[in-house]
């Protein structure tokens, strides 16, 4: 089985390695060719357009940025629409609104042709490990062919449902990772102006009924000299799957007071110019806020 893959950001560039060491030949297009330059000395090959790869593949993952990016690399004349053969699979495993998924796989069934979609839930930290989990929705004939594949990337593999769920379950995973962790920084915030130890206080959350694996490798960032240089997700990436999850629920008629507030500490975060960090920055802003820095 031929792999194609579109997308070599920072979740890209680890699942491409797994199924490289799975023994599967990929193909990979990414627009900035740069990015690619160790996955081809590892042994990928390059395809120069989204179309050439999907021409030399059985199934062509991609996982970019947003719906727009979606749209650019699936569709026209130089899209995986215009390559991808008849039995192929198309998996989409970008976190994007369900209806700019669903418009995607609309084109790819009204040209005789299969997409999924497959978001992964998990971080670099967590697709490193073998512990990501796949979400996959439409059709179950194309799921049971590629779920082999799937775990390759990750142990646990599931489909939701029909086509456009599985994104849509990915953003309401996302809304309570986010909730979280702003509540996690409220909380040890709220603990420090009283007295506690900053460490004591992380400790004793991830010790409690509380923790979990999320707030397990991401808590400890909080610790004096812990943010990481590079965050797992800066405040700007963790923001625009919050917007997604307002504007679902805003179409759909769902309240959701929940992320909607911590919406709003993230605007205060990159109001104080922090939002380069990891989101968990947000415990900074109920720092400053409560008068502690």
């Amino acid at each position: 089985m031929n792999i194609g893959f579109i997308g070599m950001g920072d979740m890209g560039s680890l699942i491409i390695p797994r199924l490289m060491d799975a023994g599967y030949a990929v193909t990979g297009w990414n627009r900035t060719r740069a990015k690619s330059d160790d996955l081809i000395k590892a042994g990928m090959a390059w395809a120069d357009s989204p179309r050439e790869v999907a021409s030399m593949s059985d199934v062509l993952f991609s996982i970019v940025t947003d719906g727009a990016a979606v749209r650019s690399v699936a569709l026209g004349e130089n899209g995986v629409i215009a390559g991808l053969g008849a039995g192929g699979v198309f998996i989409d495993m970008s976190t994007i609104l369900p209806e700019d998924s669903m418009a995607v796989a609309g084109e790819f069934e009204r040209a005789g042709l299969t997409m999924l979609d497959a978001p992964l839930s998990g971080s670099p930290v967590t697709v490193r490990a073998g512990q990501a989990s796949i979400m996959v929705g439409g059709d179950e004939t194309a799921f049971e062919k590629v779920k082999p594949l799937l775990l390759t990337i990750g142990p646990k593999v599931a489909r939701i449902g029909r086509q456009g769920l599985a994104v849509r379950m990915k953003v309401a995973i996302n809304l309570c990772l986010i909730v979280e962790m702003v509540a996690f920084g409220e909380a040890v915030a709220l603990a420090e102006k009283g007295g506690v130890d900053r460490e004591v206080a992380v400790e004793a959350m991830l010790n409690s009924v509380v923790a979990s694996p999320v707030m397990s490798y991401r808590g400890p960032f909080i610790l004096e000299g812990n943010m990481p240089d590079k965050p797992l997700a800066n405040v700007t990436l963790q923001q625009k799957d919050a917007l997604l999850a307002l504007d679902l629920a805003r179409k759909d008629g769902v309240p959701a007071p929940l992320i909607a507030a911590a919406n709003e500490m993230m605007n205060a975060a990159r109001g104080l110019g922090i939002d380069h960090r990891d989101f968990v920055t947000v415990f900074d802003v109920y720092r400053k806020m409560g008068g502690m820095g």
